[in-house]
């Protein structure tokens, strides 16, 4: 699917890394791995360190560009959108900067330093998150990840796998009406009006497509009596299945040691605490080193 004017497209291309060379469900297994890290701390250091982790594996992987380029987009508005809500909705922290007087039913509003901090920290997370899952996005293989899902529910993977295929070709579908209809002598209908007849032409396509859809997996005897063989994935784990599963691993085991341990402490309420001790560093570079160990190895990997 392509994203708005200037953001480069954002979809799989299988290229020379060694996490595209990785099965589909282990890359994505390691990009889930940093967004749930993400999801179980709170210290703006490591938060950081896993948003680093998550652009250079995404340059080492060859889709730094898109994940960068929506970065660029996307980081200021959802940055500044989560602290002004935050800092306006909260009653929190004792570091008054502002105060903007009784506004009615929000009662006295003042604008506190922790308030601005804790917008940030969750803004963080949520940008590694979504890189997280852009990177995932990328470089895992849908109809692979798809099929893996098809061991577990074939019926749901069918579905997903449908939805993904005919999303696109209805919104190409949707841009060809709209532009004959502005190509049309008269204009065609305008407002409200247009974009109905748009919708209902589109449907309309949507609906007969999917009636020969169906009809094909009728053909194919899916749905037929009996019990199916599903192909088999059982090919031997590769050194780049098994590096990436590992990464993914101890990422994530080593934010979960974090956050049991305490051993990142960070708190924002009533006052900011951050302390600056030589082991958080430490977890922040070996985040970045975990997540990218396993590109070190790129022997089966051609260009």
């Amino acid at each position: 699917m392509s994203t708005l004017a200037g953001v480069t497209r954002i979809a799989y291309r299988r290229r020379a890394s060694p996490l595209h060379a990785a099965r589909a469900p282990i890359a994505a297994a390691y990009g889930a791995a940093f967004a749930t890290s993400a999801l179980i701390v709170k210290n703006p250091l490591l938060l950081g360190a896993l948003l680093i982790a998550v652009l250079a594996a995404a340059s080492a992987a060859k889709v730094g560009r898109q994940v960068a380029s929506t970065f660029r987009f996307t980081a200021l508005p959802v940055v500044l959108l989560i602290v002004l809500v935050n800092v306006l909705a909260s009653r929190g922290g004792l570091t008054v900067f502002a105060r903007l007087g009784d506004w009615g039913v929000l009662g006295q509003v003042n604008l506190t330093v922790e308030a601005v901090v804790y917008g940030l920290v969750i803004a963080l997370r949520l940008l590694v998150v979504m890189l997280a899952c852009l990177l995932v996005l990328c470089t895992a293989d849908p109809d692979e990840l798809l099929l893996s899902c098809r061991r577990i529910s074939p019926h749901s993977a069918l579905t997903a796998t449908l939805a993904t295929r005919l999303i696109p070709v209805l919104g190409e579908d949707a841009r060809r009406l709209a532009e004959a209809q502005r190509c049309r002598p008269d204009g065609g209908a305008r407002g409200a009006r247009g974009k109905l007849a748009v919708i209902r032409a589109t449907v309309g396509g949507a609906l007969e497509r999917s009636l020969d859809v169906a009809a094909v997996l009728e053909m194919r005897g899916y749905g037929a009596r009996g019990r199916r063989r599903v192909p088999s994935a059982a090919r031997p784990l590769s050194r780049h299945d098994m590096a990436f599963a590992a990464s993914a691993v101890a990422v994530f085991g080593l934010y979960v040691f974090v956050a049991l341990s305490g051993s990142a402490p960070f708190q924002t309420y009533p006052l900011v605490s951050l302390p600056l001790s030589p082991g958080v560093f430490v977890l922040a570079a070996l985040t970045i080193a975990l997540a990218l160990a396993p590109f070190a190895d790129r022997r089966g990997i051609h260009p």
